[in-house]
């Protein structure tokens, strides 16, 4: 509780007792203390409680309701308002965060009666179960059922719509490309593995047009929500499954990662999220859009599950240790905006305390102007060799953002994408020789998530400046992890999410898993 923010208007006084009152209801209300529930609701025919299933009116109705329903689900609280009307009332505002995901609310009219503080009126919100079209292409209960037993047993995977699954087409955010795409008669191999291993397939999820965007925001279907930031965009471009899985709607999901695709949901919502070493994870029956930088990947609310998830796609391929042995690149991390590089360093020097970063190296990285260009100039050669006669053939498909790529896509002669390639091997050698087997420590985006409604040029800022972050792990090959521990103010939240990012040794993604978690630990 002394974790919990509680505000109260500058200009008003805590009203006495109203808050130790609201603390014995949350005790009650985890301990399903039902008798202490009945006395802490005003008595009589005209006290209110509502959720989505109705309205209860009268105590004897409310006392009725909750004496009839299991334990409520576990849940913390993460911010508190208090709102004095008159002397002897208040509107008590919680934000909570259920242990399933999601965030929640609960809006409470307190009563003082006879110098006890009740509650006359109660409103209670949860994440709701509702698919949201924006988040989702087609859910069933699930859409393929999984292996009878295995380690992902009682998982279910929100897959982005680049994934073959069998019976259903690829739509890959494009209504026109949905249309014209066949059913598929076998499933990806990342989506087999995970159902031998046990997890079921809750639904295909929605994704950024032909996945070449950042942002989460697709032209024809929306930008799914950002429960961990109020009007805030989600991510991509695989927004879809991370959404889902932040709402609690599915424990695992699967995505892609290119330019980070897995990292930068992950960081905008607080998630876990693994880009996997480069060729370790078979495309086979993936819609990609750069073959040299795309990559298969998952996104969790907790560091267990991404490992059983990894671990049952990675079965068979090549895997090192990573050691505890770092490297921070000044340079790099200068591309994040102050509010993040002060909570990059924060956990730095916290870490350092904790004895967990003995050994850290300051490196010098190629230039990120240089190595963005390199990057973004092969990425949109093969983006156009993928999907440009499509494109081509269906004028007006896109929306006007991801048009535009593709228009500069378009632009790039076979001469610039060869000089490119030469430079990337370069590239590629320099960071290999700079960090070595070392794990380069960075934040995982440069910013905390914008809002929906920024103007284009700030989202560009944000997207430039994400990928010139995350830009090294694909020129590099690397795996690449997000963990969720800092935290930043932004316009809507004093504590938005940002993922701490781990670029480790080829091959190393399971161990790398590892130390994020001790990591994670050792930063509370």
């Amino acid at each position: 509780m002394t974790d919990v923010r509680v505000s109260i208007p500058s200009d008003a006084e805590e009203p006495s007792g109203l808050l130790d009152a609201f603390w014995d209801y949350e005790r009650a209300l985890t301990e399903n203390d039902v008798d202490a529930l009945d006395a802490l609701f005003a008595p009589g025919p005209d006290t209110l409680r509502g959720d989505a299933g109705g309205l209860l009116v009268g105590h004897d109705a409310i006392a009725a309701f909750r004496r009839g329903r299991p334990a409520a689900p576990k849940r913390d609280i993460l911010e508190v308002r208090v709102l004095p009307v008159g002397d002897d009332a208040a509107l008590v505002v919680a934000v909570t965060a259920p242990a399933d995901g999601g965030r929640g609310q609960q809006t409470q009219l307190w009563t003082r009666l006879n110098d006890e503080w009740l509650i006359q009126a109660a409103q209670v919100s949860v994440p709701a179960p509702a698919i949201a079209a924006s988040t989702w292409r087609i859910v069933g209960d699930p859409l393929v059922e999984g292996a009878a037993s295995g380690p992902l047993s009682g998982h279910r995977v929100a897959v982005k719509d680049l994934f073959d699954v069998v019976g259903f087409p690829v739509g890959a955010g494009v209504p026109h490309y949905l249309a014209e795409s066949p059913r598929v008669v076998s499933n990806a191999t990342a989506v087999t593995a995970l159902l031998a291993a046990g997890a079921s397939v809750q639904g295909i999820a929605r994704t950024d047009e032909f996945a070449y965007s950042l942002s989460g925001l697709n032209a024809h279907y929306g930008a799914p929500q950002n429960p961990a930031v109020v009007g805030a965009i989600p991510g991509g471009s695989s927004s879809g499954p991370a959404t889902a899985v932040s709402n609690g709607q599915s424990s695992i999901g699967l995505g892609t990662d290119t330019g980070g695709s897995i990292r930068v949901p992950a960081s905008y919502q607080g998630l876990w999220g693994l880009r996997s070493t480069h060729g370790s994870v078979s495309r086979d029956g993936l819609l990609g859009l750069s073959p040299t930088f795309d990559t298969v990947g998952w996104l969790t609310r907790d560091g267990a599950t991404l490992r059983a998830a990894a671990s049952a796609s990675l079965a068979g391929a090549q895997r090192v240790s990573a050691e505890s042995r770092f490297a921070v690149a000044p340079s790099l991390t200068a591309v994040a905006d102050e509010g993040v590089r002060t909570a990059f360093e924060a956990a730095l020097a916290a870490l350092a305390a904790a004895d967990f970063t003995d050994d850290i190296l300051s490196i010098e990285l190629p230039d990120s102007d240089d190595l963005l260009e390199i990057f973004r100039t092969v990425q949109a050669a093969e983006a156009w060799h993928t999907h440009g006669a499509w494109i081509e053939a269906h004028p007006g498909a896109l929306g006007d953002d991801v048009a535009e790529r593709f228009a500069f896509a378009k632009s790039i002669d076979a001469e610039t994408e060869e000089f490119a390639r030469q430079a990337l091997g370069l590239a590629r050698e320099r960071i290999d020789s700079v960090l070595g087997d070392r794990i380069l420590l960075l934040p995982s985006a440069s910013s905390a998530a914008p809002l929906v409604d920024a103007d284009a040029g700030e989202l560009e800022q944000a997207r430039s400046s994400t990928l010139r972050l995350t830009c090294i792990a694909g020129l590099a090959g690397r795996p690449a992890l997000s963990v969720p521990v800092l935290t930043v103010g932004s316009p809507t939240s004093s504590a938005a999410p940002v993922g701490l990012g781990l670029v480790g040794p080829l091959h190393s993604d399971l161990s790398l898993i590892d130390v994020g978690v001790a990591l994670a630990l050792s930063l509370g």
